[in-house]
C-alpha cells in the first residue's frame, strides 16, 4: 500500500532541523530558538507517526488517518502525511474525511498526479464527482509548474534539422539541469562542467542534422559516467539512426558471443547462438566497439559499460549501413557476412518480452523464482499469489540477472516474506542547494533522507535457504533489492557484480521530441558503503563460461544448486 512506505517521513523533518547551520551571530540566536522548538515538535510528530504505523499494521485505517492528519496539522510542510491520511480514511470508508484532507494536501503542495490517479488506496473516491474536480485542480497546478521547470516550449516537433537556436537551447537546458540537479557534484567539479559546455557548443552549432546533434548530446551525457543520467533521442531517429542487428550478443569470457537470432536467413548463413564475432568492418571487435559505441553510452561502472556496448547496443547505428562481421564458430571455422539492421522495437517484438515473474520447482525441492522486472507491481503480486506453493520448497533461488529495475517497493514486498523482522534498505541523499548560502560563500551540503525500515510480512514467511543470482544487467531497483537482501544477511548472492546504478532520475524535454534524465539521489548501503559506480559484489563470484553456454548449461544457476547441496 502507498501509505505504509511514507508514514515515517517526519524523521526527515528531524534531520533537517538537526542539520541547521547558522551564518551569523544574530541569525544564530533566532535559529537556535527555532531549532529547539522544532526538535520538541518533531518528537511529537514522531509519536504520531509511530501510532499511525501501529494502526496501519492493525488495519485500523481510521485511527491511522487521524494520526497522519495530526502530523500535517502540526507541520503543514509534511503534506505527504495529509495525502497518506486521505489514503487511510478512504480505506476505512470515511469518504468525507478523505476528500477534506486530500484537498488540503493538494493545496499544501502535493503534486504527484500520476501516482494519485493509479493509487488503489483511493479507489473508493473515484465514483464521487469531487474526484474529477480534484484531478482538474492538480492538472491546472501541474501546468503552472511546467511553465517554470519544463515549459511546453521545449516540446518542439521533430525535424531532420533543428534550428541553431533550438540546438543551442537544448544544449543549455541539459547543461543547466545537470549543473543544479546532478547529485554527484565531485564529478561536475572534476569535469569542469562549464568548460564542457563551452567545448561542446561549437560542435552543436555546426551539427548538420538532428541525428548528429543528438549524438553530440549523448556524448556529452556519457562524460558523467552515470547510468541514470542520459539523453534520449527523438523517436523518429530510432527508426533509422539508432537501429540494431536482428540478433543479440553478450560478452562471455572476454568474447562477443551471439546469444539469440531472430532472422532465418542469417541462421542459414551459420549465424547461430554460440558463434563469436571477432571483427567488425575489418577492425578487432573490441577496438571497433570502443570507438563507435562506447563514447555515446552513459554507464556507471566497467561492467555496466561492457553490458551496454556488447549487449543490447552492440552494432547500433544507421539502417542504411551494413557492417561486415568476421565470425568464428566453436570448431574454429571463420567466415564473413554483411548484416542489416532493424529497429529496436522490431527486434524486441521478435524475441518477445520476459515475464516479470515466473517460477518452477527444480529437483531436490528447490524453488527457482525469476524476477525479471519491477516496472509494475506484477512480480510481487504473482509471487505472493504463488507463495503457498513456493514456501514448501527447502530453498528459494531468486534470479534477478535480467532485472533492469522499476519501483523498489516491488522488491521489498518480496523480501518481506523472508524475514520476520523489519529490514533496512539503503541510505539516500540529495543536494541541498540554497542560493543564499552560495551568496554567503558557504559550502553546499547534502540532505540525507530518513532510513525507514521496511515492514516484514507476518502472514507469509519462508524460513529456508535463500540465494540471489545477479549479473551486470541487475540494475536500479533490482540493485535496491540486492542491497537490502545483502544487509539482511538472509542468504547468499551468487553471480557477477551488479551494474552499479540506481537513484531517482529527473526527467525533462529537449527540442525536436527528445528528452533527458538526470540522477538526483545518491544511494549507498546504510553504513555509507558505495555500490553505485562499482556494483554490488556477490558473496560467490561465478561468471558464465563459453563451454557451458554452447552446451545450453547455466553456469551461475548450477553453482547456486551446488551451493544449496552443501
Amino acid at each position: 500500500m502507498t501509505i505504509l512506505k511514507s508514514t515515517l517521513l517526519v524523521s526527515s523533518f528531524l534531520l533537517s532541523i538537526a542539520s541547521t547551520v547558522t551564518p551569523s551571530r544574530v541569525e544564530a540566536q533566532s535559529y537556535s530558538i527555532t531549532s529547539t522548538e522544532k526538535l520538541e515538535q518533531a518528537k511529537i510528530l514522531q509519536k504520531y507517526a509511530d501510532q499511525a504505523k501501529a494502526a496501519l499494521n492493525a488495519k485500523d485505517f481510521v485511527r491511522a488517518g487521524e494520526q497522519l492528519e495530526k502530523i500535517f496539522t502540526t507541520e503543514s510542510s509534511l503534506y505527504n502525511s495529509a495525502y497518506n491520511a486521505a489514503c487511510a480514511y478512504a480505506l476505512g470508508g470515511k469518504i468525507e474525511l478523505a476528500f477534506a484532507i486530500l484537498e488540503k494536501a493538494i493545496n499544501a503542495g502535493y503534486a504527484n498526479l500520476s501516482h494519485m490517479k493509479k493509487d488503489s488506496d483511493l479507489d473508493a473516491l473515484h465514483s464521487d464527482p469531487r474526484w474529477e474536480k480534484l484531478i482538474e485542480q492538480m492538472q491546472l497546478q501541474a501546468k503552472g509548474d511546467a511553465n517554470l521547470w519544463n515549459s511546453p516550449v521545449w516540446k518542439t516537433p521533430y525535424a531532420e534539422q533543428l534550428s541553431e537556436e533550438h540546438r543551442i537551447a537544448g544544449l543549455s537546458k541539459f547543461w543547466s539541469e545537470v549543473k543544479y540537479n546532478f547529485v554527484y557534484v565531485d564529478t561536475l567539479k572534476a569535469l569542469d562542467w562549464d568548460a564542457v559546455y563551452l567545448r561542446f557548443l561549437p560542435r552543436v552549432r555546426a551539427a548538420t542534422n538532428t541525428l548528429e546533434y543528438y549524438k553530440i548530446l549523448l556524448e556529452m551525457g556519457a562524460l558523467l559516467k552515470d547510468g541514470h543520467t542520459s539523453v534520449i533521442p527523438p523517436a523518429p531517429l530510432f527508426a533509422d539512426g539508432f537501429t540494431v542487428p536482428p540478433f543479440k550478443t553478450r560478452l562471455i569470457e572476454g568474447k562477443v558471443i551471439i546469444t539469440e537470432v531472430a532472422n532465418d536467413t542469417l541462421r542459414t548463413q551459420g549465424v547461430l547462438p554460440g558463434v563469436e564475432i571477432s571483427r567488425v568492418n575489418l577492425m578487432p571487435v573490441k577496438e571497433w566497439a570502443l570507438k563507435n559505441i562506447a563514447p555515446y553510452i552513459s554507464a556507471s561502472s566497467t561492467q555496466d559499460l561492457e553490458a551496454n556496448i556488447y549487449g543490447d547496443k552492440f552494432l547500433i547505428g544507421s539502417k542504411t549501413e551494413k557492417p561486415q562481421l568476421e565470425l568464428k564458430d566453436a570448431n574454429g571455422k571463420v567466415w564473413s557476412i554483411e548484416v542489416g539492421r532493424i529497429s529496436i522495437a522490431q527486434r524486441n517484438r521478435s524475441f518477445g518480452k520476459l515475464p516479470a515473474f515466473s517460477w518452477k520447482l527444480l529437483p531436490d525441492n528447490i524453488a527457482y523464482v525469476a524476477l525479471n522486472s519491477f516496472i509494475d507491481d506484477s512480480a510481487a503480486k504473482e509471487y505472493l499469489k504463488n507463495f503457498a506453493e513456493i514456501s514448501r520448497a527447502k530453498a528459494i533461488i531468486f534470479d534477478i540477472r535480467n532485472n533492469g529495475g522499476g519501483s523498489s517497493s516491488v522488491g521489498y514486498k518480496i523480501l518481506a516474506t523472508i524475514s520476520d523482522k523489519d529490514f533496512l534498505t539503503s541510505r539516500a541523499e540529495t543536494r541541498d542547494y540554497k542560493p543564499s548560502y552560495r551568496a554567503w560563500g558557504r559550502k553546499d551540503t547534502n540532505f540525507v533522507f530518513d532510513i525507514s525500515p521496511q515492514s516484514s510480512n507476518p502472514d507469509m514467511q519462508f524460513k529456508g535457504q535463500v540465494i540471489v543470482l545477479t549479473s551486470p544487467e541487475t540494475y536500479s531497483a533490482a540493485e535496491d533489492f540486492t542491497v537490502a537482501f545483502d544487509t539482511m544477511k538472509r542468504g547468499t548472492i551468487i553471480g557477477e557484480a551488479t551494474g552499479g546504478s540506481t537513484g531517482q532520475p529527473l526527467l525533462f524535454d529537449l527540442p525536436g521530441g527528445g528528452s533527458a534524465r538526470v540522477v538526483t539521489k545518491k544511494d549507498s548501503y546504510v553504513d555509507g558503503k558505495a555500490f553505485v559506480g562499482v556494483g554490488i559484489q556477490p558473496n560467490i563470484v561465478v561468471r558464465p563460461t563459453l563451454i557451458d553456454f554452447r552446451a545450453n548449461r547455466d553456469t551461475v544457476l548450477e553453482a547456486a544448486l551446488s551451493h544449496i547441496k552443501q
